[in-house]
């Protein structure tokens, strides 16, 4: 899936199908890297694309959401830098398990680092896996957890919310722009400043974050001519700045229709402009939905009219609706300003029979 939408610095990209294992790839634009949400089959995506990336975030260790973990280490392993993974309370273990499965007797001292981060609903748990000793496990203490923030670079933060799937926890993501220095020209007129260099430092002071407690001296314009004006660099930005709601992208997948899923779900995701969103099954088999705890299009339906998204991109069907995907998109039911994206059922490469291969001999 690839779509226009209304991002400043993110472009989502969904590389699968519908019936594919989910997949989400964000490019950050103006830092030319990438993130991405769930790790399970990635064989199709470019090594320069996974060399991209600067953090992986898991939502459960099951293998459709994790098994291509072992494809990142393979592209990524001999590359002198660090990758941020966060999952659920336990994927430390997980990830150990998968790196002591191989054997790193040719370590050089130049690979890449693995940090994972498990998300507890009150601390992070840090470890590092070093590749230059062979990915050992090596814990890094705790950080306190206050609200849901996980992540940031200069352009997006990421939050996360813990729901559960039979048992076990799974983290709901939502992935949001930070504000842009967008500035109002008629703001800029009302409060009779003059466009100067002035306007570049507050710019740069806006995205080093250093906007409180410092000045900036603004030539202003008024009845007796030109004079100076010194104002607090927040003060400043909040007096001239063009209103903006930030956009998010909203990825939920593996829970199941409880009321304190749902009830973390709406305090996470309420009004994100893109919502990737699990509907494994239709809306007869509602009970092989609960027994599975998964989402059918009516509980999809209901999310829809409460957190009212931009866009919807229902995703994660059941594999036994095979040839049948298309239903789906008739039960939907969203408000009017939601517009539906719809993915073909398949995205990633067919499996080759033998006699597709060339003949051993010939």
């Amino acid at each position: 899936m690839k779509t226009r939408l209304p991002f400043r610095y993110l472009e989502p990209t969904f590389c699968a199908g519908l019936l594919d294992d989910p997949l989400l790839l964000v490019n950050v634009r103006p830092l030319g890297r990438a993130i991405l949400v769930d790790c399970g089959q990635l064989h199709h995506l470019a090594k320069r694309v996974l060399k991209s990336l600067d953090a992986v975030f898991i939502t459960h260790a099951h293998m459709d959401h994790f098994m291509g973990f072992d494809t990142l280490v393979r592209h990524i392993h001999v590359s002198p830098r660090t990758v941020d993974l966060f999952g659920p309370p336990g994927i430390a273990a997980r990830v150990s398990a998968r790196l002591a499965g191989y054997d790193w007797n040719l370590t050089e001292s130049y690979w890449c680092t693995f940090r994972v981060h498990e998300v507890h609903p009150d601390r992070i748990l840090n470890f590092t896996f070093p590749g230059a000793a062979g990915f050992p496990c090596r814990p890094e203490g705790e950080t306190p957890r206050r609200g849901t923030e996980i992540y940031r670079n200069p352009f997006l933060t990421v939050d996360a919310a813990i729901c559960d799937h039979n048992a076990i926890p799974t983290l709901a993501f939502r992935i949001t722009e930070r504000p842009s220095f967008w500035i109002d020209g008629e703001k800029m007129a009302k409060e009779g400043l003059v466009p100067g260099d002035w306007l570049r430092e507050l710019k740069s002071r806006f995205y080093r974050g250093e906007l409180d407690g410092r000045t900036i001296t603004v030539p202003t314009r008024g009845v007796g001519g030109e004079t100076e004006r010194t104002m607090e660099g927040r003060q400043l930005f909040e007096a001239i700045r063009r209103d903006q709601e930030p956009a998010g992208i909203g990825y939920l997948t593996d829970i199941g229709a409880s009321p304190e899923n749902l009830a973390t779900v709406r305090g996470l995701l309420g009004g994100v402009t893109l919502l990737a969103c699990e509907c494994s099954f239709l809306a007869a088999d509602q009970e092989k939905a609960r027994t599975s705890h998964h989402l059918c299009t009516t509980d999809v339906s209901l999310l829809a009219r409460e957190l009212r998204p931009g866009w919807l991109l229902p995703m994660h069907l059941s594999k036994s609706y095979n040839t049948k995907g298309h239903l789906i998109y008739d039960e939907l039911i969203f408000p009017p300003e939601t517009r539906l994206i719809r993915l073909p059922e398949h995205l990633t490469p067919r499996p080759l029979f033998p006699a597709e291969f060339p003949k051993l001999g010939e």
